[in-house]
C-alpha cells in the first residue's frame, strides 16, 4: 500500500511539473523584446517572418501606386528612381508635395527604401507618414483620398488638424541655424480629435545631428511599426543608426496610407520602396 501511494504521489510531481511549465511564446506573434538593447530589438523585429505586399523600384510608372497632392510640386520615374520635388519658392504653401500611396495597410508594418537627397537646403523638412487616416468629421472622411481636392495647396496645417498619422521628420532641419545647420530626426502622433494643432504630438525620442543625410549620398531607410515600438534605421556606406519612439503614451493607429512631404526647396529619389505586413 504505501508502495502504491508513493507512486501515486510521484506521478502527481510529474503532471505537476509539466502542467506548470509556461507556454513558450511564438516569436512571430509576439516577439518579447523586453532587457534587449534598442538595436537588439530592432534586429529582432525586423528579422521576423515579413510578407512584402507592396513594391516599387521607382522606375516604372508612379501613377500605378501613388497619387499626389500639390500642383506645384512633382513626381518623376527616372532611370534611378522616382524623384520627389516640391517647388522652389519658400514660403508658398502651395510649393509642398505629398505623395500617398493608393493602398492603405493595417496591423504591424516594415516599409524598405533607398533614399539620396538632391537638394542642398538648409532648412525645411521631409515627413514620413505612416497609416494616414482623415479625421472623420466636418467632410474629411477616413479615405483621405476623398477629400484630396481639400489639399491642393498642400499647407501642413490641413493634415495635423484633419488626419490620424503617425509622422517622422527626417533629413529635417529647423530656421534657426541657416549658418551651421543640424539636421534632426523627429516622431509625432497627429491627434485632430484634440483640436490643438502640433500641440502634444510629440512622441519622446529626439535626435538631433545624427551626421546622416548628406546631398548625393544614398541612405538605406528601414521603418517598423510593431505593437508600442516605431522604428527607424538609415544606414549608409559608413555608419548606420537605430531611432525609436514608443507609442503608447497616444491613442494607436493600425490602419492607412502611408505618404512622403517634401517642403518647399526639398528634393530626392527614392529607389525600391516596399511596404511588408508580419506574418501570424
Amino acid at each position: 500500500m504505501k508502495r502504491k501511494i508513493l507512486s501515486f504521489l510521484g506521478l502527481l510531481s510529474i503532471v505537476s511539473f509539466f502542467t506548470n511549465i509556461p507556454a513558450l511564446a511564438n516569436d512571430e506573434d509576439n516577439l518579447n523584446l523586453q532587457g534587449d538593447t534598442i538595436n537588439e530589438q530592432f534586429d529582432t523585429v525586423k528579422n521576423a517572418s515579413w510578407e512584402r505586399v507592396l513594391y516599387d523600384s521607382g522606375i516604372d510608372s508612379w501613377q500605378n501606386s501613388w497619387f499626389v497632392d500639390g500642383e506645384v510640386g512633382h513626381v518623376e520615374n527616372t532611370s534611378n528612381g522616382m524623384i520627389v520635388s516640391a517647388g522652389p519658392e519658400e514660403g508658398n504653401h502651395s510649393h509642398h508635395v505629398v505623395a500617398w500611396t493608393k493602398d492603405s495597410f493595417s496591423g504591424d508594418l516594415k516599409i524598405d527604401f533607398k533614399y539620396t537627397r538632391l537638394d542642398s537646403a538648409k532648412k525645411f523638412v521631409n515627413v514620413f507618414y505612416l497609416y494616414a487616416t482623415g479625421f472623420g468629421e466636418n467632410g474629411f472622411s477616413k479615405d483621405i483620398y476623398e477629400w484630396k481636392g481639400l489639399r491642393k495647396e498642400p499647407y501642413m496645417r490641413h493634415y495635423f488638424d484633419n488626419m490620424n498619422a503617425y509622422h517622422i521628420s527626417f533629413a529635417a532641419y529647423g530656421l534657426e541655424e541657416e549658418d551651421n545647420p543640424k539636421d534632426y530626426i523627429r516622431a509625432r502622433r497627429y491627434q485632430p480629435d484634440m483640436r490643438k494643432g502640433l500641440s502634444g504630438t510629440a512622441l519622446e525620442g529626439d535626435y538631433s545631428d545624427t551626421g546622416l543625410f548628406a546631398p548625393n549620398v544614398p541612405h538605406q531607410v528601414t521603418i517598423i511599426k510593431h505593437g508600442d515600438d516605431l522604428w527607424m534605421q538609415v544606414s549608409n556606406e559608413n555608419t548606420s543608426k537605430v531611432f525609436h519612439w514608443p507609442t503608447s503614451s497616444h491613442p494607436d493607429l493600425k490602419e492607412g496610407r502611408i505618404g512622403i512631404r517634401h517642403m518647399f526647396s526639398r528634393k530626392a529619389v527614392y529607389r525600391d520602396f516596399s511596404v511588408s505586413t508580419l506574418n501570424n
